[in-house]
């Protein structure tokens, strides 16, 4: 998960005075995965780090950060704590729409801009700024 911060995390944590046990029980996932997460070991699905913040009473914001001129549509997406499905579903559009959008391997018509943009809570030219992004980043750089 790019601007995935582990520090920010564990500070976050403590500074809710929970343990990564009572965390992982609040947000009903493993506290193996917390542990894992705060030591950087793995990266956060989305779903699962959006009920760990619940639990911890701050945003994902608090511990994802990239600049919003530095943002992918995948980012944005991110920052909502939705996955690719549940973005599909509140755009209305199919996921594999919303997958090849955010890899920027296909172009972005007008119909679908203006579903996700509003889906995102973004302007259309927030969204066609972030494809453009997404669309020029170095070969093998990760979307």
């Amino acid at each position: 998960m790019r601007g995935f911060s582990p520090v920010s995390l564990r500070e976050a944590r403590r500074t809710a005075g929970i343990s990564q046990m009572e965390a992982a029980r609040v947000a009903r996932i493993g506290a193996d995965t917390i542990r894992r997460w705060e030591q950087g070991e793995t990266s956060p699905q989305v779903d699962l780090l959006a009920k760990v913040v619940e639990a911890l009473g701050v945003e994902i914001a608090d511990v994802v950060y990239i600049p919003a001129d530095e943002r992918y549509p995948g980012d944005w997406r991110v920052l909502l704590g939705l996955t690719q499905p549940q973005l599909g579903a509140k755009a209305g559009v199919a996921t594999q729409i919303v997958s090849s959008v955010e890899r920027g391997v296909i172009s972005l018509s007008g119909n679908v801009a203006a579903k996700l943009s509003d889906a995102l809570g973004i302007t259309e030219s927030e969204l066609r700024a972030s494809y453009e992004r997404v669309r020029t980043r170095a070969a093998g750089a990760p979307a």
